[in-house]
Formats: C-alpha cells, structure tokens, sequence
C-alpha cells in the first residue's frame, strides 16, 4: 500500500467531509461521490480489485455518509416503531435490526439499519435520503415525547475474512463473541466507539460507529495499521458484492414510487401486530391488491460490462417495455453480468425473457434466482 499526498476535492462547503476524508486521500482515494450531502470514497483503482480484495482479505471503508438520526426519550420505542412496518416488541438493548421507513402511502423513505443503544436511545443508520428532518416532522405531528437529532457519529466498515482477525488484534479476544447484527459501546486507546457486526458487503464484517469525529484521523490510522499483517487495504463499497449478495441501493433499486412487497420484502412487514405505524392502512390496501411490478434477478448477454449502469436500462418484450434494470455489473467470481430489475409482474418469473436496452447496444437476459451468491448469507454471518 502506498500514500498520497492529500488533494483538495470540493464543490464548496455545502458538501461535507467525513472525519476519514483526509486519511482516505493519503492511502488512495482519487474519486469520490455524494451520499447524504457528503463525499464518499468510490475510487481506490481498480474496482475489480477493490472486489477481489474484500471477498479475499479485508477493505476498510469510509461509510461516514451513513449518517445517525439518533432517537431519545420517554417515547422512543414508541416512536422508532411507529416510523416502521417492522415488530420490534422483542429487540433487546445491544440488537440492530434492518428496518424499511415507509410514508403514509406506503412508499420507501429509506431502508436504514436500527441500533438500540438503550431502553429509549436509538440510532437510525441511514440510507441516502434525508430522514431526520421526516423524523422530526413526524414526531411532532403525532405528539410523541421524543429528541431527535443527527449525533457526532461516522462509521467505518472493516469488511472481509480476515476482519475478524484485525478485530481481535484491536479489541482483545471476546470481540469474537459479538454477534451478527448486535452491537457494543467499546474504547480503543481512548476513543469511543459503538463496535457493530454488521456491514453492507455481504461478507463478514464490523462497522466502528466513531463518536467524536476529532479522533477521526487517528481511529483510520490505528485500524490500517493493526489490519497491516492481514493484508488489510483501503477501499470502497463494492458494488459487484452487493450486487451478487442481492443487497439494494437506494434510489436505483428503490425509491420513495416503491414498495417492500415489490421488493420481495414481505417479511419486514407486519401488518397484523397491534402497534400502528405509518403507512400501515395503505400497505394493507397494497397486499390486498397485489403488485404490479417485482425486484427480479437478471443475467445480462454479451461481453462484460465495463462499468456499472449509470441509468436505468428499458427492458422490453416484443417491443413493449416492461421493465427496467436497476443495478448491473459483471461479476468476475461468477463470469457473468448480473442485474437487478424491476419488471412487470406478469413477467417476473424465473426464465423470463428480456431485450434490455444498455449503454451499449441491445442485449437480450433472463430472469434468474437472486441473490446470485450465498443466498442464505452464511459468509456475512459467520
């Protein structure tokens, strides 16, 4: 691994910079993203290898952009329920749950990560959409006796086999006995942290909740370090792991048009528990009607996709469209292009077949099980 000199990136002050910024250009970073009104690393080189790198070794990840909305108060339980079609009667203090955010239509305001930290001390591990200020609305139209503000906290994700490995040289043994998807308050030589099993690259892995962002700098360069003999390298991301692991990304694969019966995400709704929730009378509705359109898996013809899509691709059947992909990108594990597609329902089943309209010509597809890789998620669970 080799540093750069820090770079000046900017479109003004309006974009924010993570606590990681700085450490990110020394080790690499040459192109960023926004995410959340700030700049997420998303060039390390060769994405390719930034791949091959994660699913063989381990990547560190600035995910700073997966900004907190920190939940607290006489009501938070209450209120953290009534933002989401999901049951959390049984989560325990120290758990983390997936949660899907609809609104009073039943549309996906995001799809964060649920952190409770405390009776009523939750975290909302966002997406890239604007929750707090929804949040903050919400709480007060409904009258809930809550405090809801964004914390001084920016996670990384050290992502990977040898992850735990690295983790245990930082933290001592019992790190090991962290569970997936729970978390736990921790120190590493002074620094506050909030230690999480959980990730967004379908392997197994940690993100280190940094709780004040002065500490950023020494935090990336004490993991680098540890992660050295592990063969620990900066990274990104991955879109071809998330891709294969079938995770979605939100605004491609879903946005505030779309709902969780669409997505297949049927088992993060609970429309017959006794709590309410917002959207509750319309995904009622929704589930009575049936969808019209369904998230499927896609292989994509013809020589490799250079790039992930940038645009949505049309997908058509005797010259109608009937759908759209999302997500693509060629997976060099499985030597194939894989997509994810929202298509109509009367055309969602397996073997379906598409033209799809790409960057670079029409290819033809065809619809196929999803995830393409470790459907059970027995790596990311460990």
């Amino acid at each position: 691994m080799t540093q750069q000199q820090s770079s000046d990136f900017g479109f003004g002050t309006q974009i924010r910079k993570s606590p990681f910024f700085d450490a990110t250009v020394r080790w690499g970073a040459s192109g960023f993203s926004v995410y959340n009104h700030m700049y997420i690393p998303r060039d390390f080189g060769d994405p390719e290898q930034n791949f091959w790198n994660l699913i063989q070794s381990a990547i560190l990840c600035d995910v700073a952009v997966e900004r907190q909305v920190e939940i607290t108060g006489p009501d938070a339980a209450k209120f953290v329920q009534f933002l989401t079609p999901r049951d959390l009667s049984s989560m325990a203090v120290g758990q983390c749950k997936y949660v899907i955010l609809t609104n009073q239509h039943g549309g996906i305001l995001n799809d964060p990560v649920l952190l409770r930290l405390g009776t009523n001390h939750f975290w909302l591990s966002l997406a890239d959409s604007d929750v707090l200020f929804w949040a903050q609305g919400v709480a007060v139209h409904a009258g809930y006796d809550v405090t809801i503000s964004e914390p001084d906290v920016s996670p990384l994700q050290l992502q990977g086999p040898q992850s735990g490995k690295i983790m245990q040289s930082l933290f001592g043994p019992e790190i090991a006995d962290l569970k997936y998807y729970w978390c736990r308050p921790l120190q590493l030589d002074g620094i506050d942290l909030i230690v999480s099993r959980t990730g967004w690259s379908s392997e197994i892995g940690y993100e280190l909740f940094l709780r004040d962002s002065k500490d950023g700098d020494r935090l990336y360069e004490t993991i680098i370090k540890a992660g050295q003999p592990f063969d620990l390298r900066p990274g990104h991301t991955s879109t071809i792991r998330r891709i294969e692991g079938g995770m979605l990304s939100y605004h491609a694969d879903m946005d505030i048009t779309t709902n969780p019966f669409e997505l297949g995400l049927d088992r993060f709704v609970n429309l017959d528990m006794e709590a309410d929730f917002v959207g509750k009378d319309a995904l009622r509705q929704i589930k009575s009607a049936g969808v019209k359109r369904q998230q499927i898996g896609v292989v994509i013809d013809g020589v490799p996709l250079t790039q992930p899509n940038t645009r949505f691709w049309d997908m058509s059947i005797d010259g109608m469209v009937k759908g759209k992909v999302t997500s693509a990108v060629y997976s060099p594990r499985l030597e194939k292009n894989i997509a994810l597609a929202m298509v109509a329902s009367d055309h969602a089943g397996l073997g379906a077949k598409f033209l799809v309209h790409a960057r670079d010509g029409d290819r033809m597809a065809v619809a196929v099980e999803k995830p393409f890789y470790d459907p059970n998620k027995s790596i990311a669970k460990g």
